[in-house]
């Protein structure tokens, strides 16, 4: 890495820089900033929520309910008397009731219910933690590409820089006589085509910038800048080592095995539909009766000697219930199934990706080595022929090919650098504990 930092260094110096905001954020920051931000991280978080009301609605299921109830009715005109008679009278009666009713076994439904809803929160925690590492690799991928772009354009730069140089020696060499116009148009063609390159890489990195502030879901996109990466010493970790850890320690993978936990207790659930229930009642309640046309007892003598107390017991077996629980343990089980294959799609995506992520830094490792010795030896090669050229021992044919040829291998190692820095992280993310 030491010739091609020495080169960074040569292109840092080369006089032209990009304006930078007064506190460029950092990896970390812009992690943090886009997991508390995110729309997706959110919408998980409210799942969770959600699902811890889940739990406590289960938990309430073991509770009693409690129902308090009035009434008062009133008929007018004529009714049957007790003399088998119809006459012209009015009624009004009034009375209220409490009740209880107390769950004692309702098939398990309540216990497998509050189970099942565990299960499933901790799914939907696991889901929630998936979200953000989805939102940190893509936050690391475009973070990482802004440098790549804002390093190319330096490159870009640091090309024209070398076309002005020429360009205003040969307009030196032209108005001495030295040489032929031709000479003087093709260093200005050169040099219009190296502004291009330049424009185009700096639009290149103003659109990363862009990506990378809409990832972080910013406002506006106006001053944004980021740090550069300190050097880190991340070895190449086995593609094999990493899947295994990842396995133990990836919240995707414990989420979809979590997912098959909770379909499993959901068939319980199911199947409690099978099962008899039994629950405990008891009640008060009084009523007040009056006759219009007759002698009525006082309200608190009738609301005292109409006063009623009762208990009970009710037991319901499931006979036939036109396969309602059947169907529904059915539909539960294909539910598991598919959590099985999902579970099982998610560890060999995954396994995939870590094979990818293995190779490609294996091949960008070897790519930036012979990329940096290229570098180094076109930037030999450059200043011989620049050498030659002022000696007039080479053509400028010769020297713009010498310039290409240091510039295109400056850019390939910046590129397989990036890589090898991306594919490194994904890798060790991949394999945390």
């Amino acid at each position: 890495m030491g010739k091609f930092n020495n080169i960074l260094a040569v292109l840092a110096l080369s006089g032209v820089s990009v304006a930078q905001a007064a506190e460029p954020w950092s990896l970390d920051s812009c992690i943090n900033y886009a997991i508390e931000h995110n729309i997706n991280v959110k919408s998980r978080a409210l799942e969770v929520t959600s699902g811890e009301l889940g739990v406590t609605e289960a938990k309430d299921g073991f509770l009693p309910t409690v129902q308090a109830g009035a009434n008062q009715s009133f008929d007018f005109g004529r009714g049957l008397t007790s003399n088998n008679t119809y006459a012209d009278r009015n009624t009004s009666s009034f009375g209220w009731n409490v009740g209880l009713s107390l769950p004692l076994f309702q098939g398990l439904q309540n216990v497998r219910r509050l189970a099942y809803s565990k299960a499933n929160l901790k799914a939907l925690v696991e889901q929630s933690e998936a979200a953000k590492d989805d939102v940190t690799l893509n936050v690391i991928s475009q973070y990482l590409q802004v440098l790549y772009t804002g390093e190319l354009h330096q490159v870009a730069l640091e090309q024209q820089h070398i076309s002005e140089v020429e360009y205003d020696r040969r307009k030196v060499l032209l108005e001495a006589g030295k040489i032929a116009e031709l000479d003087l148009t093709q260093a200005e063609s050169q040099l219009a085509q190296d502004k291009v390159t330049a424009i185009t890489t700096a639009n290149d990195h103003t659109l990363a910038l862009v990506d990378l502030a809409q990832l972080l879901e910013l406002p506006t996109v106006d001053g944004f800048e980021i740090q550069p990466l300190a050097d880190e010493q991340l070895g190449l970790l086995s593609a094999d080592d990493v899947y295994r850890q990842a396995l133990q320690s990836n919240h995707s993978i414990l989420a979809a095995r979590l997912s098959e936990q909770a379909a499993d207790k959901n068939i319980l659930l199911a199947k409690s539909g099978w099962l008899p229930t039994l629950s405990f009642s008891a009640g008060i309640g009084s009523s007040y009766y009056h006759l219009s046309g007759y002698e009525n007892a006082p309200f608190h003598r009738q609301m005292r000697d109409n006063f009623s107390k009762s208990i009970g017991l009710s037991l319901s077996i499931p006979i036939f219930d036109r396969f309602s629980t059947r169907n529904s343990v059915r539909r539960a089980k294909i539910q598991r199934l598919n959590a099985q294959l999902q579970r099982e799609n998610m560890e060999l995506t995954m396994y995939k990706t870590i094979q990818q992520a293995y190779y490609q830094a294996l091949a960008a490792e070897k790519r930036l080595s012979a990329s940096e010795t290229a570098c180094a030896a076109t930037k030999s090669a450059l200043d011989a022929m620049q050498e030659k050229y002022n000696y007039g021992k080479a053509n400028a044919t010769e020297f713009e090919q010498a310039k290409t040829d240091y510039i295109r291998t400056c850019s390939e190692a910046l590129q397989a650098k990036y890589e090898h820095m991306l594919r490194l992280r994904i890798l060790h993310f991949y394999a945390r504990r």
